[in-house]
């Protein structure tokens, strides 16, 4: 399965001793600060109420269709150009590696980048990509090299967008509807995986590859068209605003920091590589073991979408049944059991029944992995969590399909599908004890950290800050002080923070010090835009452990340079008297 490139698929005064870092108010007494009420939630079509929220996702429904059907035109081709196993599951490589390779920096141009016209450039880009292997086609000079090569660019331009789409989707419908239109999102996808093979196929089987190619140029500009209907409104200035580099090191902190997201993406790295070898020799069964032509190639894609949206619409009432722990690993048995029937089959019929079951299992998988992505990200990192996930997700496909590819032309077609169906079956069970995120801490903003005292003003990029925060805690309260404060440096570092420890004072071991050393000032005061209600809750938490009349005092130091040094002695010098 190659990557979709089209559709989208979130002040206090300060004095001396006053706690930037530390809840006041009703959270100073252990409770979090409260919030807004939570909307009701929206009727499932809601969002279709709103004119460019239907006309995108219409259009994207389109556009998606183009690219089943050009994945259908290159996968038969290639199986026809070679018998190689490994050169079909080169196809498979070269559309998700360049995600692997990119996925994280395209999330951060998704939040640093005027977003509509960042998808038209790119649109734009992928249909010359469309265009050249159509010409290709019509001209009887496609190779497998130049197959591999456009296939390649167009999994970079699917790794630019995704992320993209995925972020504009809350620009589009009001928040309380916004889990209505990412599920109308899942559902458009289906839908054209559903129709998208089918019709390639029949066009492919009657006008050939060259008319193919060309139907999926056309769904580009049906795409571009209605991006550029869209008058997205400008985006504010922020004085806070990111640049490239910092804000990929802000997400790729968060992401080593987050323990919840790295239970989600081993767990989606162990999954899609064993996954991978279906996708990867699905037209060599078509054409090799059951004898089909092109026109069956797309009805069993077509069999793999109509299950998706079978598994979609059965699997809330799974997932109340099973919980979404139960909900994955019956639908990893069961997509092991469809591969390895896939593998023995002979016969045209059990087989497009293996590819339904196959498709139900595959969405219940990675609809649940991508909605406890969602759940454990903030809004400010969602793109950069995001496109993580991503690059997770491509890179176990890319790998996983060069491998199995490998294997196939060792053991054979039939024998590799039933060795990854059978690390299907165990992959299952052995991976249910470690338990995916609920997603049930509340990550808006609190707000609740006031601003830094100061004696002048602080240049942005003026860093690294080293933040201290003192408590005093009574040594019978110590261990369980410690525990709490491990909470409180995942938080730290995921905010932002490079670094954290925590210190005891010699001279009166009731005193404890942490520190947490962030790049910039700029990067501290987006940790105060960042800092949510469960962080407000960790720090209640903590500070229910320190004793004095005065909350826990702060301290924020500012790294000199020896130029800055320099300077600040002459001044203090000639504050003096001196020469």
């Amino acid at each position: 399965m190659t990557a979709t490139t089209r559709g989208p698929s979130e002040p206090a005064s300060t004095g001396p001793g006053s706690s930037d870092l530390a809840p006041t108010g009703p959270a100073r007494s252990g409770t979090a600060p409260s919030g807004p009420v939570p909307p009701a939630p929206a009727g499932a079509l809601a969002p279709f109420r709103h004119t460019v929220f239907a006309v995108l996702w219409a259009a994207t429904v389109f556009g998606t269709v183009g690219t089943f059907m050009r994945d259908v035109a290159s996968q038969w081709i290639v199986s026809g150009l070679t018998p190689s196993p490994a050169a079909v599951a080169m196809i498979q490589a070269a559309g998700t590696l360049p995600i692997f390779l990119l996925a994280i920096p395209a999330g951060v141009l998704s939040d640093i980048l005027d977003r509509r016209r960042f998808l038209i450039a790119v649109q734009a880009g992928l249909a010359l990509v469309s265009l050249s292997l159509a010409t290709l086609a019509g001209l009887g000079a496609m190779t497998v090299s130049n197959l591999v090569l456009l296939t390649f660019l167009g999994g970079i331009g699917a790794a630019l967008v995704m992320p993209t789409w995925q972020a504009i989707v809350p620009e589009l419908v009001p928040r309380a509807e916004l889990k209505s239109a990412v599920a109308l999102n899942s559902l458009g996808f289906n839908i054209s995986r559903a129709i998208g093979p089918a019709m390639g196929g029949l066009i492919l089987s009657v006008a050939g590859a060259a008319a193919t190619y060309g139907a999926d140029v056309v769904t580009y500009l049906i795409v571009i068209a209605a991006l550029l209907w869209w008058r997205r409104p400008a985006k504010e200035a922020d004085d806070l605003g990111e640049h490239f580099g910092g804000a990929m090191r802000a997400g790729l902190r968060y992401a080593l920091a987050s323990r919840a997201m790295h239970r989600v993406l081993w767990r989606a790295a162990l999954f899609f590589a064993f996954g991978s070898a279906v996708w990867a020799l699905l037209p060599l069964v078509a054409r090799v073991q059951l004898g089909g032509g092109p026109g069956f190639y797309g009805v069993m894609l077509g069999s793999l979408g109509a299950g998706a949206i079978a598994g979609a619409v059965v699997m809330p009432r799974l997932r109340a049944r099973l919980g979404q722990d139960g909900l994955v690993l019956a639908a990893t048995v069961l997509a092991g059991l469809a591969a390895a029937v896939l593998g023995l089959a002979r016969v045209e019929a059990l087989a497009l029944a293996a590819t339904f079951l196959l498709g139900g299992a595959w969405i219940a998988v990675v609809v649940t992995l991508n909605a406890a992505t969602q759940a454990i990200l903030p809004n400010w990192v969602r793109g950069r969590g995001l496109a993580v996930y991503l690059t997770v997700f491509n890179g176990a496909m890319a790998a996983g399909a060069l491998t199995w590819g490998v294997v196939a032309e060792v053991f054979g077609i039939d024998m590799t599908l039933l060795a990854a169906a059978l690390c299907l079956v165990a992959l299952g069970p052995l991976t249910f004890r470690a338990k995916l995120p609920q997603g049930e801490a509340d990550l808006t903003p609190s707000g609740h950290w006031p601003e830094p005292a100061i004696s002048d003003r602080v240049e942005h990029d003026r860093g690294p800050v080293s933040i201290m925060v003192t408590y005093r805690v009574d040594p019978g309260d110590r261990d369980a002080f410690l525990d709490a404060a491990a909470a409180l440096a995942e938080t730290r570092r995921a905010g932002g923070a490079s670094s954290w420890s925590i210190a005891e004072d010699t001279a009166d071991p009731s005193v404890l010090v942490e520190t947490f050393v962030v790049p910039s000032w700029a990067e501290h005061l987006r940790q105060h835009k960042r800092v949510s209600q469960a962080d407000a809750e960790i720090q209640a938490r903590l500070q229910a452990f320190h004793r004095g009349a005065e909350p826990p005092t702060v301290v924020h130091l500012l790294a000199l340079s020896t130029g800055s040094r320099r300077r600040a002695n002459a001044a203090r010098h000639h504050r003096r008297g001196g020469r």
